[in-house]
C-alpha cells in the first residue's frame, strides 16, 4: 500500500496502477515472491541498470532470479515518487546483504528508477545508482583505494 506521504506528495499515484504496483511490489520484493513481477511488468518490457540493459520480461525475470539467487537478504524503502504523466521518478534506499562483500553486514545504497507505464504495467524501468557504494567500495583491497579517492577528490 501506498504510504500517506507518498500519496500526498502525488495525488495522481493514485490513479496510476503501473506505479501503484512498483511500490507495493518493490518494497515487499524476494526471492520467494519474484514470480510477483509478471504482475508489474509488460512482456515487452525495457530495463536498464549501470551494468545491464535488459530487453523482455523472461530475460528480466531472469536477471531478478540471478540477482536474488546470490543476497541473503534485500529490502526497498521508497523515500519520494514524483509522477508526471506516463512516467514516474521513484526514489529508493536499497539495504541488502551479500554473504562475499563486507563480511555479509548489510550493505545500504540510495538510488532512484525513472519508470515508465502503459495499460497498467511498466514498459520501461531505469536505476540510477553509485555502483561503487553498492560493489566496489565492499571489496576488501579495491574499496580502500576507491574511498582514498573520493576522498582526494572531494578535497
Amino acid at each position: 500500500m501506498l504510504s500517506k506521504k507518498i500519496l500526498l506528495a502525488q495525488s495522481d499515484a493514485v490513479n496510476a496502477v503501473w506505479l501503484t504496483n512498483f511500490i507495493e511490489i518493490y518494497q515487499q520484493l524476494s526471492r520467494d515472491n519474484l514470480s510477483s513481477l509478471s504482475n508489474l511488468y509488460d512482456q515487452d518490457i525495457v530495463f536498464q541498470d549501470p551494468l545491464h540493459k535488459i530487453n523482455g520480461f523472461n530475460n528480466v525475470a531472469d536477471y531478478f532470479a540471478q540477482l536474488y539467487e546470490n543476497v541473503s537478504a534485500c529490502h526497498f524503502v521508497i523515500n519520494r515518487v514524483i509522477l508526471e504523466g506516463n512516467q514516474a521518478a521513484i526514489y529508493w534506499t536499497m539495504t541488502y546483504q551479500h554473504k562475499r562483500l563486507k563480511s555479509g553486514l548489510p550493505i545500504e545504497v540510495e538510488g532512484h528508477s525513472l519508470i515508465k507505464g502503459e495499460d497498467n504495467k511498466v514498459i520501461y524501468h531505469r536505476d540510477y545508482l553509485d555502483l561503487g557504494q553498492m560493489l566496489y567500495e565492499q571489496v576488501p583491497l579495491l574499496g580502500s583505494i576507491i574511498r582514498w579517492l573520493k576522498k582526494r577528490v572531494s578535497v
